[in-house]
């Protein structure tokens, strides 16, 4: 049956700013404290989305959770009306604050980890929010992802929304960041990859752990989302990160790997074992499609640095299938700019010898400072013709939607916005009432918790 990728896009927040709360991504860290432009980071999120969209692809629009997220503050023991509450949050307890105030929600990559109706048991397409639990800013979503998911997928006989992973030491889950399905075309069977970075089975053993920093996917987890959605084991490998590769900031594996359809784009230094396991993805992948080859394309580090895959976001670009044939890579522009990419990508597309015939490069600087681009912000979710019409159509991104949605962002977010204006209640004030005219825009109804009051 015919079935295309959507890709759901974050729609960044009102409160998009460089607290340096993650980490492990060096962007991140090394951004902290500088001052953000909410404004600039959600219209280069939203050029992206009609980029796509362009290109003729379904692209559709995830909208941001509410922040500062007074709820979190209340369960820390705050009290009071909101304004009191966010002045002694900042008096008190600021890093807290800074927490509870995250536009991390705009990676929805991080958000679920999907699986298609053609690879699951039941012929449903299923769900499952991330529990995030390695991080205080981003554990707070998963209740605000499900909310979001049931809105829009809504119809219980063709999508299965899960509850996420529980959460606890040894059971983090990060979501599709961690995830890529190869298949000769979207509509057919999946081969899924889950890819972890510890496994509470195996005792650490000398150079098998990160040094730096720590790893945040749990294979109970994977493993978890993988027998959820009822997936046959022959359609599921499991891989472990490098633990070189997470010490040189590789927080998520979507940083240092991409895969589409029967491509494969992957660093040298992806995964303890590499050899194996490529070796075992072709194999299944063609004992699955009957000889069917998944071209892996591995990129070797005296080609590309390590340091600058992570530092140009390479891998993080999206690679996508055309209409009329072909694949291209949406990639940051961090990757034009930075030699050794950029030499790589030319050679890549000069070649000839693979699908990837164009490189597009877009401008997501905003992002970019806090460690996500372009995969960073979409969720990937294959759909046949009916369940795609199912969608409600304000999510879809079109002319009309763009127009609508930039005016929205030009009507309600700031220019500029650093650490401190988040103990602003009028910051808070303004997020609600653009939040509470989104989802009148996008047809999603009351989704957030201070619509329900």
């Amino acid at each position: 049956m015919k079935a295309v990728e959507i890709n759901f896009d974050g729609l960044v927040g009102p409160t998009h700013n460089y607290a340096g709360l993650s980490l492990g991504n060096v962007a991140s860290m090394a951004h902290r404290g500088t001052v953000a432009n909410p404004r600039a980071a959600a219209l280069q999120g939203l050029a992206k989305m009609k980029f796509m969209a362009d290109l003729g692809l379904p692209q559709a629009v995830l909208p941001p959770h509410e922040r500062p997220s007074i709820a979190t503050l209340r369960a820390f023991g705050f009290s009071g009306n909101d304004a009191a509450i966010l002045r002694a949050a900042a008096r008190h307890a600021p890093e807290l604050l800074r927490a509870c105030a995250s536009a991390s929600s705009m990676w929805v990559a991080n958000a679920a980890t999907v699986s298609p109706a053609v690879d699951s048991g039941d012929g449903r397409v299923h769900f499952t929010p991330a529990n995030l639990n390695s991080k205080l800013h981003r554990s707070i979503e998963p209740p605000q992802t499900g909310r979001a998911l049931r809105a829009i997928f809504c119809e219980p006989e063709a999508f299965v929304i899960h509850d996420p992973v529980p959460a606890g030491q040894g059971n983090g889950d990060e979501g599709a960041a961690n995830h890529t399905r190869f298949a000769p075309a979207h509509g057919r069977r999946g081969l899924q990859l889950f890819v972890f970075g510890h496994d509470h089975r195996v005792t650490a053993r000398s150079g098998s752990l990160p040094r730096r920093f720590p790893s945040r996917q749990a294979f109970a987890a994977s493993a978890a989302v993988a027998r959820g959605h009822l997936l046959p084991d022959c359609q599921v490998v499991f891989a472990r990160q490098h633990p070189e590769a997470i010490d040189a900031g590789v927080f998520h594996n979507d940083v240092v790997s991409v895969g589409n359809e029967n491509v494969f784009l992957v660093h040298e230094l992806a995964f303890a074992g590499q050899r194996s396991l490529l070796r075992e993805l072709r194999r299944r992948f063609a004992a699955l499609h009957r000889g069917a080859e998944l071209i892996v394309l591995e990129v070797r580090a005296a080609e590309v640095p390590l340091a600058d895959a992570v530092r140009s976001y390479l891998f993080n670009s999206q690679l996508v299938t055309l209409p009329a044939g072909g694949m291209a890579l949406i990639a940051p522009i961090e990757c034009r700019t930075n030699p050794h990419v950029r030499c790589f990508l030319e050679n890549l597309i000069a070649s000839g010898r693979t699908p990837i015939r164009q490189v597009h490069y877009l401008d997501l600087r905003q992002s970019m400072r806090n460690g996500g681009g372009p995969a960073c912000l979409r969720l990937r979710v294959v759909l046949r013709e009916a369940e795609l019409a199912l969608i409600p159509a304000g999510v879809r991104m079109n002319d009309r939607t763009h127009r609508r949605l930039v005016r929205w962002v030009e009507r309600h977010y700031r220019e500029s916005l650093q650490p401190a204006d988040l103990a602003d209640p009028q910051l808070l004030e303004e997020s609600r009432r653009a939040l509470d005219e989104l989802t009148q825009l996008l047809g999603l109804g009351s989704i957030y918790p201070f619509q329900l009051v």
